[in-house]
Order: C-alpha cells, then structure tokens, then sequence
C-alpha cells in the first residue's frame, strides 16, 4: 500500500521547485511532480486504511484483555531482525513468556529459527497478495492470533515482512515499533524513507561489529535520523557480539514503560 499517500485537502500534490535554491530543494525533498493523488486513489486508500483501523482496534482490545504487550518489528531486508529477535529471546529465556507471529513473503525459514528457541511461533506467508504483499496489515496479524496462547504470554514480537515502506503505514493494534537498521543500508535512509524512520519508537542499529570495516559515518546517520523523528531511542546493537542485546531485550518487554501507540 506505499502507492498510497494522501495529501492535505485530498488534493493532487504538485512540487515544482524553481530559483537559484531549487538543486538544494530537490536535494531535500525530491521532485514530486510525477506523481498525483486523485480523488479515486484516496477513496480506495480510506476504505482499505479504514477496515484496517477498525481491525487493529479489534486486536488491541484482544491484547488488552489478555495482558500481552506487543511490539511490531520493522526492517528493510536483510538488516538482521531475525537474528537479533532470536538472541533476545534466549536471553529473556524464562523471564518472559514471549510468542512471535513471523511475517514472511515466502517460507517457514524465519519462523523455524525463532521457534527454535522455545517460544510460540505463528506464521503469516503473503505470497497470495499482489506479487507477495509487503507487509503484514491488521488482518493478517489477527488470522495468528489464534495460533498463540496470549491469555499465557507477556509479550508478543510482530515480525514485519521485511521493507522499509509499507509496513509503516499499517496500524496492527501493537504498543510500540522497533526498527532494526544495519550500518551498511548507508546514512542517508532515515531521508529517504522517513514514514519509516518517523513511525519508530525505538531504531536498534544492529551489526555494530562491521563498522570498523565500513566506510560509514554512524553519526549523520544519527543526525538524519532526529531530522525525521527527534525523540526517537536508539540502541547500538550486534546480534554476532550480544552488546547491547540487553538493553533492547528490557526495552522490548516495556520496562521503560513505552505508551500504547493509538
């Protein structure tokens, strides 16, 4: 659904830069003149976003009544959230009755390495949507729920299909979103996809052990990422190491006391 953006008033969106701050403008924003939001596009958009809405209310009222918090995990492909969830949850071991619902285009392959480590694991493939939906929405999200045992569980860990657009843009009925990001995606995605970057609670920039290899500047990464969401928390993290697994792990279970996102 990332084709769909509605602009204020419902109506086409035109950017058409011009003058001597026009090249820095177009650094800034892009050129958008391509692309228009009709007044069929946004119909469409407001009935699928809205049965959407009302699905997510419908299973933040299931998480509320069985106590289960529940946080949606976002990341492009390949960041390592699979790696990095799969180590968090060895550590939370017996501490936390955690279960997972593992967002795949295609395969179990996630789903297995997460089940692995003890916990419930259920899967939602979308290869049935338009060539493999990219993301999970509500109603898929709500088609696992009744493979989990949440009147048992504390936490439940959604993991998105992996994309860094669409995803964000779907409400799942969960209390916080993490994003996962590797060093080697560059400094500049928080400017290229900002709805992402914007959406998160908490970005854990994961694989830390490769930046002595890389020719990255972890800081503007950083800059660019308070650009788009100033109040974000940031964990610096290694799945291959375990540092900084600890302090994502408290996070992820709510101890510092993230509020339900509405």
């Amino acid at each position: 659904m990332g084709r769909f953006h509605p602009h204020d008033g419902h109506a086409p969106h035109h950017h058409h830069p011009h003058g001597p701050d026009a090249h820095d403008h177009l650094h800034e924003v892009g050129d958008h003149s391509g692309y228009e939001t009709g007044s069929l596009r946004v119909d469409v958009l407001q009935d699928i976003l809205g049965e959407n809405e009302r699905t997510a209310d419908a299973n933040r009222a299931d998480f509320a009544t069985a106590g289960v918090r529940v946080v949606n995990v976002m990341s492009s492909p390949g960041a390592g959230k699979t790696t990095l969830l799969r180590k968090m949850l060895l550590r939370l071991g017996g501490t936390v009755r955690a279960g997972v619902v593992e967002g795949d285009i295609e395969t179990a392959i996630d789903a297995e390495l997460l089940a692995e480590t003890g916990v419930p694991v259920a899967l939602v493939n979308t290869s049935n949507g338009f060539g493999g939906e990219c993301h999970l929405d509500a109603t898929m999200v709500r088609s696992a729920l009744p493979r989990l045992p949440l009147e048992d569980l504390d936490l439940v860990v959604i993991e998105n299909v992996g994309n860094l657009v669409c995803p964000a843009e779907f409400d799942v009925g969960e209390h916080a979103r993490l994003m996962v990001y590797a060093p080697t995606e560059g400094e500049d995605k928080p400017l290229k996809y900002p709805v992402m970057f914007r959406a998160a609670d908490a970005v854990a920039i994961n694989k830390i052990d490769l930046l002595p290899h890389l020719d990255v500047d972890l800081a503007l990464f950083e800059e660019n990422l308070r650009r788009v969401n100033p109040d974000v928390a940031v964990f610096h993290v290694s799945a291959k190491t375990s540092d900084g697994v600890d302090a994502l792990a408290e996070w992820l279970t709510g101890s510092d006391q993230i509020a339900p996102s509405t």
